[in-house]
């Protein structure tokens, strides 16, 4: 005979959690299921007990159940290499929550609602807020997208629709605003005076002069940076420098999404003044992600720099270019936007004399 627990959620309202452990010919099933409501928790394990009496569907419960958590391992495994470091790390986290023990077909939008309400056990943030919230959901979308289409996991799509709805009309996960931080000049003097002096201490750490200076006036992202290789630079007296970004950051597929980009003056500098140091590498900047950002975020944690990003360096790079009277074509040629309307944004900034003209760090 199953039993049905009464729990008090953390809004304090009730839910009851059944509980059926069945036994037949020396085998064990054990299922849970929470609702929100006595009724319904009493009529599903009335029906699901009913179901488990006929052999057949008692065998089918006994075999092999995959979880959410397996489906996530799954979808990380086959597609780890064409996701972005932080979808995969968000990922890796929800398998550490509760609702990734869960067999897929129990996960009901109940179950992503009271996940995406105690998400903060996974994130290591007190209070994440909606846009947060929206991105972890968002994630997880991806894997209950292809689920039963690829792997036959019987992962209810329409629960993660169903439950981001609710959410969305609740204002428990929203979007987050475009990011509009660009550091000042003074910061900027700032974090290179810091890098200058870091240089001097450990000669052999990453150059994050060039480093930082490439960022901006290439409008590159951080892992692209690492990635880029000498065999991919191309410089011309007849025209504009350019590099082949491989794989670059795209909603629609990453891996062989390969762009041309061209290099401002500034940018081509850079690289130039990388050769001797990077001598027969086939990297112009053999650093890791990790090494950068740390040595960046460092850098502004002792400056008391409050609120900066290294991925903000691309922004002031982007601003910069319409600043110079750049049209929306034209930057697309360095940032590699394939779609304008990305750039839409941008485009109520005035043309304004160059900031950075006479600056004793422009290459």
């Amino acid at each position: 005979m199953g039993t049905i627990v009464t729990r008090t959620r953390r809004d304090g309202k009730p839910s009851y959690l059944c509980q059926i452990a069945r036994k037949m010919d020396g085998k064990t099933v054990r299922e849970n299921r929470t609702f929100r409501d006595h009724k319904t928790a009493k009529a599903w394990l009335r029906q699901r007990e009913a179901e488990l009496d006929n052999p057949k569907a008692f065998k089918a419960a006994t075999q092999e159940v995959k979880t959410l958590g397996d489906a996530i391992g799954r979808y990380l495994e086959e597609h780890g290499g064409e996701i972005g470091k932080t979808k995969s790390a968000c990922l890796a986290a929800i398998q550490r929550h509760s609702i990734a023990g869960m067999a897929c077909g129990e996960v009901g939008s109940e179950d992503v609602v009271a996940f995406a309400r105690t998400i903060h056990t996974v994130t290591g943030l007190a209070n994440p807020g909606p846009a947060t919230i929206n991105n972890y959901l968002s994630h997880l979308a991806s894997v209950f997208a292809i689920a039963q289409k690829a792997w036959g996991y019987p992962l209810d799509q329409s629960a993660m629709s169903d439950a981001t709805f609710v959410l969305r009309k609740q204002n428990a996960i929203a979007k987050s605003n475009k990011r509009e931080r660009r550091p000042t000049l003074a910061e900027l003097n700032a974090i290179l005076e810091f890098f200058q002096d870091r240089s001097a201490r450990a000669p052999h750490s990453a150059p994050m002069i060039d480093i930082t200076l490439f960022a901006m006036f290439s409008t590159r992202r951080m892992e692209e940076i690492t990635r880029l290789r000498w065999p991919d630079y191309e410089a011309s007296s007849d025209h504009p420098a350019r590099v082949l970004v491989r794989d670059m950051k795209n909603p629609g597929a990453k891996r062989g999404n390969d762009v041309w980009c061209e290099l401002p003056p500034e940018a081509e500098a850079v690289v130039k003044g990388m050769r001797p140091k990077t001598g027969n590498g086939e990297l112009i900047f053999p650093y890791t992600v990790d090494a950068i950002g740390a040595a960046f975020t460092r850098a502004c944690k002792l400056l008391d720099i409050n609120d900066l990003h290294f991925h903000d360096l691309r922004h002031e790079g982007v601003s910069r270019l319409f600043e110079a009277g750049w049209n929306i074509p034209h930057v697309a040629l360095v940032s590699g936007h394939r779609s304008w309307a990305s750039l839409q944004r941008y485009a109520q900034i005035r043309q304004r004399d160059d900031k950075f003209a006479g600056w004793k760090w422009r290459p």
